[in-house]
């Protein structure tokens, strides 16, 4: 006789990595396949449909960034259109983020010439400081050099928001007064639907999202190109996409992705509840874990309610250090500040105009002498998923390079979990994570040779 098994439901929690299908995407694709298309280049009755329902599946996606269709490609993935801009500036000077996901930082370190990593501060904001300094230095040993910056609009791993637009003014000064062609990329895949996105509020040159982050099929990405940007294919042999990504297009997978955009663009305001379900996660967590680290920067404000540091004011230990760090890594578009250490501790910076804010769907905590992997693997038998980072680095035994770039700190590295909401995330699912996280921490920890000091 046969054992009844009863079967939990999942709590995902693993958004941040792939979303589970929206029901109105997997409606359209299942319309689509039962329509008969041709190929979208093809002349005849069956292309010209398809071709039909390309073009409309361009003009949705491009609205989510608020874009012009023409200015967009579909690619194969976020790492394609990443690699894409890459690939575009090989040869040429390369600034990326330390920071950013590896789809732009490997292709960045073999093609730049050179690469050059923009350090982070613990909130993970990039040193703007950094940036112009190095951007002088490079423009002053040959101006007429074409030069890409990449920064990531959101962070995958810790949800942080970079000042890409910021970065932009920045570039845009320098263009003006060097004459130097300087170019801006920002990968924007965890942030397109979470919040809102804009070419003409970021101003940059090259944008890319992706199908998979939006409840959206997996297999297809898009690519902003800003007209009169550079632009070398990245796959050759066709004229599809206007001569700019070669290969028959997947007229199935863009009308997935328009329902997912349009569905995006329709839910951006209700990712304000899901916030309220992240920081409640992470207040609790501190009151059953008093010893976890909350890494995404989910109370950081920009030194109290963003008053001046004035000049000769004296400012004490771990203070002074955050000031310094703010002022380095979160100055005001004008550029404005300038950073003074005298011996005497004493700063004058201009405090950014909006907080240092994050994703509102992603939470990372780190447990002391408690392997994320680990932690993992536990919730994964109480049918929770989580992750320790991005996916694209699974089975890497590697600490984050995110958090070692923050931090430089092995332990908080390899110690943390990843928490990443949606939409359909519950209170309830929370509630249940909460009741069964703290035991698992716990147990890990007995078992560490870290915590009971051992070699």
């Amino acid at each position: 006789m046969f054992s009844s098994v009863i079967i939990k439901e999942m709590i995902y929690l693993d958004f941040s990595a792939t979303t589970p299908l929206l029901p109105a995407v997997k409606k359209e694709l299942l319309r689509i396949m039962e329509l008969d298309l041709g190929n979208p280049s093809s002349l005849h009755s069956a292309g010209q449909t398809g071709k039909s329902l390309l073009n409309r599946a361009r003009s949705e996606v491009a609205q989510l960034i608020e874009a012009r269709p023409q200015s967009v490609i579909f690619t194969s993935g976020g790492s394609e259109s990443n690699n894409t801009v890459i690939r575009t500036f090989e040869g040429c000077p390369i600034f990326v983020s330390a920071i950013e996901h590896p789809s732009v930082l490997h292709p960045a370190e073999a093609y730049g010439a050179p690469c050059t990593k923009i350090p982070v501060n613990q909130q993970g904001i990039i040193d703007i400081n950094f940036l112009q300094t190095e951007l002088e230095k490079t423009i002053i040993k040959d101006p007429k050099q074409k030069i890409l910056v990449s920064v990531m609009l959101a962070n995958n791993e810790t949800g942080t928001i970079e000042p890409v637009a910021e970065v932009a003014q920045l570039i845009q000064d320098l263009k003006k007064s060097t004459h130097t062609k300087i170019y801006l990329h920002t990968d924007a895949t965890q942030a397109v639907g979470k919040i809102p996105v804009s070419v003409k509020a970021l101003n940059c040159d090259y944008l890319t999202f992706t199908s998979h982050k939006l409840g959206g099929p997996v297999g297809i990405a898009a690519l902003y190109i800003r007209p009169g940007s550079p632009f070398k294919p990245l796959i050759m042999g066709g004229a599809q996409e206007n001569k700019r990504r070669a290969g028959t297009s997947n007229v199935l997978l863009a009308s997935g992705f328009k329902v997912a955009a349009q569905e995006a663009k329709k839910n951006l305001n209700k990712y304000q509840e899901v916030a309220k379900l992240r920081d409640y996660l992470a207040k609790e967590i501190k009151k059953k874990i008093p010893s976890a680290k909350i890494i995404t920067p989910i109370e950081d404000k920009a030194i109290g309610p963003f008053e001046l540091i004035k000049e000769n004011s004296r400012i004490s230990g771990g203070d002074y250090e955050r000031a310094r760090s703010m002022a380095g890594a979160t100055r005001s578009a004008s550029r404005s500040a300038r950073l003074v250490d005298d011996g005497n501790q004493t700063e004058f910076f201009q405090a950014r105009k909006e907080p240092i804010v994050c994703l509102p769907n992603i939470l990372n905590i780190s447990f002391p002498a408690a392997e994320g992997e680990s932690t993992q693997l536990y919730l994964d038998l109480e049918n929770i998923e989580v992750s320790t980072g991005s996916a694209c680095a699974s089975g890497d035994l590697e600490p984050s390079h995110v958090l070692m770039a923050m931090y430089h700190d092995a332990e908080i590295a390899h110690g943390s979990v990843r928490f990443s909401f949606g939409l359909t995330t519950t209170r309830a699912e929370i509630d249940e994570l909460l009741a069964k996280l703290p035991p698992i921490i716990a147990k890990i920890q007995d078992l560490s040779t870290i915590k009971q000091g051992k070699s």
